[in-house]
């Protein structure tokens, strides 16, 4: 009997063994899972790095596209200005060569006009002032001179440049003389 009870103490003790590393390696996983503040810390630092460091590679990449839309936006607005281009180039060379000068001053005109067109399709308008009301939002005074007419006094009585619109906004003012 007594190799039994000892028999049952030794697999008594083996079990009791068993259970007492399976509730250590339980503790052991349970500690494991839980990071200990320096780990978190750690992992916190190496996320706001990485995070900074896409951030300031996004930014570069925005930057540099930016830049390059920036030297190419005027390409198409000058690609369709080149005809008009051209066509002064021929009406130079005719200006030279040309006995009807009537014939020269249409040239000029449709020139004009076809400037006058590609302007207008891209949104810029000129800025009707002569003989209008002087206002500072939209006009320069060059000078003031002795209105010809009472009916001018505060007025713009000439235009020494043109002023233009680019979608409603002034593209630039009109310089002008005002009536006084």
């Amino acid at each position: 009997m007594e190799e039994e009870v000892t028999g049952q103490q030794v697999s008594g003790e083996a079990g009791e063994g068993a259970d007492w590393k399976e509730e250590e390696e339980e503790e052991t996983e349970v500690e494991q899972s839980e990071p200990t503040p320096e780990e978190k810390l750690a992992e916190l630092q190496d996320r706001y790095l990485r995070l900074s460091a896409e951030f300031d590679n996004y930014r570069k990449r925005t930057l540099k596209e930016k830049i390059e839309l920036q030297k190419n936006a005027n390409m198409e607005l000058l690609s369709a200005l080149l005809p008009v281009a051209d066509d002064f180039d021929r009406a130079l060379q005719s200006v030279n060569e040309a006995k009807d000068i009537q014939a020269v001053k249409e040239g000029m005109k449709l020139i004009s006009g076809k400037f006058q067109s590609f302007l207008n399709q891209h949104g810029v308008k000129e800025i009707d002032a002569k003989n209008k009301t002087f206002d500072t939002d939209l006009h320069e005074a060059i000078t003031k001179v002795p209105a010809p007419e009472k009916k001018l006094r505060g007025k713009v009585v000439d235009v020494i440049q043109k002023g233009y619109f680019l979608n409603d906004k002034v593209l630039r003012f009109s310089k002008v003389v005002i009536g006084e």
